[in-house]
């Protein structure tokens, strides 16, 4: 199972697990995998928080920073970063605050309180995912960063290189994926579209070999789907360099997941998952509810693009913490459709160990079948 980018980081299993959780990231890594923190939704300082008690909890183990700086957003080029936030609010209509709020209004959600309340921009564009980037370089234990939307801007490249870590970036489709390549970055992970998030339209079995083959040498990481050892068996055979996952760990003992999402997640299937604009702006899939199904209609506003739909969906993103009774079908839930898998809770350290165990025996059991046939 080990392959090369296991050797340039450090670790023991080609297993990635993208979360929002530090606890999850500690005890993947701790694990012989790679904890990756998603940084988005974190102010600088709170990030710092973070990864100082991930440096401490992970003595012996590096692990990874997922930032957002995405390759187009509104406004990008045009705005002024000091004035940016107040700019881009001056942007999102009042028709969609409206509708937002009668929509959180009909399920019992009040409004959040001024002195609680975020602004959405979270760290959708290039002014505020730079900080985060920052406050990252700072601690030697993180040895990867990678980007969620788009390539990163050549100096987020080359920055990151000096500091002798790697730098990599999700893509969906072969063209993303070749505009990564010659950017320079290091890895990349390529996301079929049965993955949780932000994905493309193509599946998994289909575009990792695409990918791979448009990019050797460059490593790619195989996502999308991926939640059992016979589909890490599947990836390295196509030529990945290992697998990045999200939504096994949305379940985990760890996670902080609020009680109400959590037995969303539980009980869903993986028919009930949905691509969809309305919390972010750009093509996402989640759990489908009545938000989704409310900006869909076509008697509703469209979504704005991003980074203005998260400014209107923020209270909804944030339900689920503050109004779990109340929040079950407005909720942001991103998943992939890998969450009908999900259907007990464990512990991350078990996750890695049986995902291990059944690619172990799913490859001595393809051996023994090569000596049958010979």
């Amino acid at each position: 199972m080990r392959t090369d980018i296991c050797d340039r980081l450090g670790i023991e299993f080609p297993i990635f697990a993208f979360t929002h959780c530090r606890d999850v990231v500690a005890a993947v890594s701790n694990a012989g995998g790679f904890g990756v923190l998603g940084a988005i939704g974190f102010s600088p300082e709170e990030l710092e928080i973070e990864l100082n008690w991930l440096d401490e909890h992970c003595p012996d183990a590096p692990y990874g920073v997922d930032i957002v700086i995405p390759g187009k957003y509104e406004g990008m080029g045009e705005l002024d970063p000091v004035k940016l936030e107040a700019q881009l609010t001056s942007m999102v209509p009042d028709d969609h605050r409206r509708f937002a709020r009668r929509i959180l209004e009909e399920h019992g959600i009040p409004e959040t309180p001024k002195d609680q309340q975020r602004s959405g921009m979270m760290g959708w564009t290039e002014a505020t995912g730079k900080p985060l980037l920052a406050a990252a370089l700072r601690h030697d234990k993180v040895r990867l960063i990678a980007n969620a939307l788009g390539t990163p801007p050549s100096d987020v490249i080359a920055e990151v290189q000096a500091s002798g870590r790697l730098i990599g970036a999700l893509a969906g489709s072969v063209k993303h994926a070749l505009h990564h390549k010659e950017a320079g970055l290091d890895f990349i992970v390529c996301q079929g579209t049965e993955g949780g998030g932000h994905t493309g339209e193509i599946g998994s079995l289909v575009l990792w070999p695409e990918v791979i083959d448009a990019v050797h040498p460059l490593p790619v990481l195989a996502a999308g789907g991926v939640g059992t050892g016979r589909q890490i068996v599947a990836a390295l055979a196509m030529g990945a360099q290992g697998v990045w996952t999200g939504t096994l760990w949305l379940t985990v003992e760890e996670a902080e997941t609020a009680p109400g999402q959590l037995k969303s997640l539980l009980e869903a299937k993986s028919s009930d998952t949905i691509r969809s604009k309305s919390y972010t702006g750009k093509p996402c899939r989640m759990l489908k509810n009545d938000w989704t199904e409310a900006w869909g209609r076509d008697d509703t506003p469209d979504p704005l693009p991003m980074p203005l739909q998260m400014m209107v969906a923020i209270d909804a993103v944030g339900s689920g913490h503050r109004y779990p009774a109340q929040s079950k079908d407005v909720a942001f839930n991103p998943c992939g459709q890998i969450i009908g898998r999900a259907t007990r809770v464990r512990k991350a350290r078990d996750v890695i160990y049986e995902l291990v165990e059944e690619y172990v025996e799913v490859v001595d059991r393809l051996a023994e079948s090569a000596k049958v046939t010979t």
